[in-house]
């Protein structure tokens, strides 16, 4: 099973004993706010997000531990797409930006794909600015994409194509 490092975090997969700090993160209406479901209310809606994150397998998907602490998670799913969420406790740290640079070097290294694609809600300036601090570039815009609790948001679809030293 891979496992990342970084200077301060380690990139894992989830084990039973996350279950609580990964429902610390998903049950947080800050961080849930442009995720694709509403803030889980209970332990048990988090389970079947800890499951897959417990898959065995070559791991594209990873939880951000740091000093012994679940903050956050993220990686590729739904083909060559990246995606990530970390608790608000831990915004403007680096952490994100750290884990997903370690997470697409893995990606360059281990596969022929000519970019990694994301997609985020345009009103998520801080996630927007991480995936354009990294290389991605806006490749198209959609309008009412998902519809959580009842309101829609659009989305900006971006791009970072492999670097030429790949």
């Amino acid at each position: 099973m891979t496992k990342l490092t970084t200077k301060r975090l380690t990139l894992r997969a989830a084990q039973d004993s996350d279950l609580a700090q990964l429902f610390r993160i998903f049950s947080n209406d800050q961080a849930m706010r442009y995720w694709s479901n509403l803030p889980h209310k209970t332990p048990d809606e988090t389970k079947p997000s800890l499951e897959k994150l417990k898959a065995p397998g070559p791991r594209t998907y990873f939880v951000f531990d740091y000093q012994g602490q679940v903050i956050g998670l993220g990686g590729i799913h739904s083909g060559t797409e990246i995606g990530f969420i970390l608790h608000p406790d831990h915004w403007r740290q680096g952490f994100a930006t750290e884990a997903l640079k370690v997470i697409m070097n893995q990606v360059w290294e281990t596969t022929d794909w000519p970019h990694i694609t994301a997609d985020a809600d345009p009103r998520n300036l801080a996630s927007v600015g991480i995936l354009n601090s990294l290389g991605f570039r806006v490749s198209g815009f959609a309008k009412d994409t998902f519809c959580v609790g009842g309101e829609w948001s659009d989305s900006v679809f971006l791009s970072c194509p492999r670097p030429a030293t790949h």
